[in-house]
């Protein structure tokens, strides 16, 4: 199928194919293991948005404190 785009001379398929090429390892690779990164994303996505929060937080103590009540505080305190 690429071979067919390629010679078509398309130019709107050129990144596509480029990712495609570059990646298909990758890509393949989720579907035969079903592994992907999607914990480890979360969770730098969680310390990013805590970060911003805590804008102007100078004390480091509090600042692991707070990281703690939002990764584990709810579940503790919740019932």
């Amino acid at each position: 199928m690429d071979q067919r785009v390629k010679r078509s001379e398309l130019k709107c398929f050129n990144d596509f194919l480029n990712t495609l090429e570059n990646w298909w390892e990758e890509i393949t690779n989720y579907f035969v293991q079903r592994e992907n990164s999607g914990f480890v994303e979360g969770f730098n996505n969680k310390l990013k948005v805590l970060k911003r929060r805590c804008y102007g937080l100078f004390n480091r103590e509090h600042l692991f404190q707070q990281i703690y009540l939002d990764l584990e505080g709810y579940r503790l305190y919740a019932g």
